[in-house]
């Protein structure tokens, strides 16, 4: 017998075991290849599936406070400092002789910002309870006030019905003024939550990048395996899979960086209490702050597409070799 005639191919080791049972996974001759490719196989549909869902919570756990924060939070804030600056004004206005026409406009601008506030419904039922409750006592208040107007200047009964409107408006355990401080401390507190980044968030961000790049290597050294050992010099499916997972990844990063700097703005804007001008130019700075970030949220169902996707092409770009070796005649 000629020394190559026992020679084995692939460079792999003897394919039987002791007896003359054949090694599992193994293909006569000893060639592992078709053992190789499949657990390649299973590592990049693995992977993939892995990243899909851990994007996809990350990706939601930003976007998913955005909406929210921009149709309710942010407005309700805004709606409850409108009041505040406008039941103040009308204090001001509250001494004068006789009725006027500014005390009534402040009023009115103060009892629509609580029911827009309430509308928000961002406390849920507790919070729509106590924002009526406030918008029947700024009732009474605008009533005491017009009924202490209508008396003689100096006259005990105004200062009486004064003295009564200036409790309604002001008493600590019970005025307009304190319950919606704590209201809007509520809302502000709301919105800090919705626009924070905490240690889960980085985790699941963290985790995201650690699996695209295990998913990245693991397509290259399939490519590389291919070239060397099937003499593939390219895979369609495996460049498919890496071209869509650098550009999916790529847009999720970004609409994210986005988001959260629109919602971070957001937060540092409505941090501290607003008057007069600054009211209404902070309302138009969120909406711009805050802009497009529903349809970014929406994105996320594109996210569960693409990890599909991408399994979908690794399992095109490895089964005609699968199958290839696994009915490979004896």
């Amino acid at each position: 017998m000629s020394a190559g005639a026992g020679a084995v191919p692939d460079g792999g080791a003897s394919a039987t075991e002791g007896g003359g049972r054949r090694a599992p996974g193994a293909r006569p001759g000893g060639s592992t290849t078709a053992h190789d490719l499949a657990v390649r196989h299973r590592l990049l549909l693995a992977l993939s599936a892995l990243l899909t869902l851990s994007l996809f919570l990350s990706y939601e756990g930003v976007h998913g406070d955005a909406d929210p924060l921009r149709t309710a939070s942010a407005p309700a804030v805004l709606s409850l400092d409108t009041a505040l600056y406008a039941l103040g004004q009308a204090e001001a206005d509250a001494g004068a002789a006789t009725p006027t026409s500014d005390f009534q406009k402040q009023i009115s601008v103060a009892a629509q910002s609580v029911a827009a506030a309430a509308g928000d419904d961002v406390g849920g039922a507790s919070g729509r309870q106590a924002l009526q409750t406030v918008a029947a006592l700024i009732t009474v208040y605008a009533v005491k006030v017009q009924q202490a107007q209508l008396q003689p200047t100096g006259s005990v009964l105004r200062e009486a019905y004064l003295s009564y409107a200036t409790s309604v408006l002001s008493d600590a355990g019970s005025g307009i003024l304190p319950r919606l401080k704590v209201l809007q401390a509520q809302r502000r507190a709301a919105v800090h939550r919705q626009t924070s980044f905490g240690p889960l968030l980085w985790c699941g961000w963290a985790a995201t990048l650690l699996l695209a790049l295990a998913l990245v290597c693991c397509l290259l050294e399939t490519q590389l395996f291919l070239r060397r050992r099937l003499r593939r010099r390219y895979n369609r499916g495996l460049l498919g899979a890496g071209a869509l997972l650098a550009a999916g990844l790529a847009v999720t990063l970004l609409f994210t960086v986005w988001t959260h700097a629109g919602m971070a703005d957001t937060r540092r804007l409505l941090d501290r209490p607003l008057s007069g001008r600054e009211l209404t130019d902070a309302g138009r700075a969120t909406a711009a702050y805050l802009a497009d970030t529903g349809l970014r949220a929406a994105a996320a169902g594109w996210i569960l597409i693409g990890g599909i996707l991408v399994m979908a092409l690794a399992e095109t770009g490895l089964r005609r070799h699968l199958d290839e070796y696994r009915f490979r005649p004896r």
